[in-house]
């Protein structure tokens, strides 16, 4: 019984996978195509046509999810870590609602706080794979250590809150050599933001990181203290 369910999940996997990689190669053909034939500045009589810069990200964050789906996979074989199947289908379902739904359906603009919420379950899924990593480390052989609660609640809020930091340096990075607008620093017509205005986006962003990764840190930090206590009533019992 506990088999036949492990490869449902499996399954899924494999399923959901298959739908991520497919849809990211007919997104990046889609999108090469249109960087052939699409202007290169707004026309007047229609200034929300995409414009070759649009499809350029389109591009770029289709082709980086194709590189960072794969991680997991790299991780599992040349560091032979297992990651749980659950994490690896919500990350694949994560890039999916970000590239394909996000970039390539337009959601950022269509759907209200379609950003917010996607870093919001981003920052919450780093912060739960930073427990992994440290409960990875606790239970490896070679590493004879034991972390307390609170540094590994800490960690795994510095590591979620420092991955998102990293992503915002990519943004802006890539906005500034190809002229890009991932940080949303202009409007959907091209209108460019001034002051706190362009900072606005960037900053909401590291905020709702720093949030989601605290609220799962004290959640995770609740859930070891308990389990800890749980241990501690267990050993008594069999004493």
């Amino acid at each position: 019984m506990l088999y036949n369910k492990l490869e449902k999940k499996r399954n899924w996997k494999k399923i959901i996978g298959i739908i991520l990689l497919a849809t990211l190669i007919l997104s990046t053909i889609y999108a090469i195509i249109k960087i052939t034939n699409s202007p290169s500045k707004a026309i007047e009589v229609n200034i929300h046509t995409k414009l070759k810069s649009d499809y350029v990200l389109m591009l770029l964050q289709c082709l980086v999810g194709l590189f960072v789906m794969m991680i997991p996979s790299i991780i599992q074989r040349k560091f032979s870590i297992v990651i749980p199947n659950t994490m690896e289908i919500l990350y694949f379902i994560f890039l999916y609602c970000a590239i394909y739904l996000g970039e390539v359906r337009n959601f950022y603009y269509l759907v209200p706080h379609w950003d917010t919420v996607l870093h919001v379950f981003s920052s919450a899924m780093l912060g739960t794979l930073g427990f992994i990593l440290v409960n990875i480390l606790n239970n490896a052989e070679q590493l004879k250590f034991s972390l307390s609660p609170l540094f590994v609640a800490l960690f795994a809020f510095c590591f979620s809150l420092a991955v998102g930091a990293l992503w915002e340096i990519y943004e802006y990075s890539f906005d500034g050599l190809l002229s890009l607008n991932m940080q949303k620093f202009a409007l959907e017509d091209g209108t460019l933001l001034l002051g706190r205005q362009a900072l606005a986006d960037t900053m909401k962003d590291i905020m709702v990181d720093a949030l989601s990764a605290l609220i799962t840190s004290i959640i995770g930090y609740k859930t070891i203290k308990k389990h800890a206590l749980l241990s501690s009533y267990s050993d008594l019992d069999n004493s």
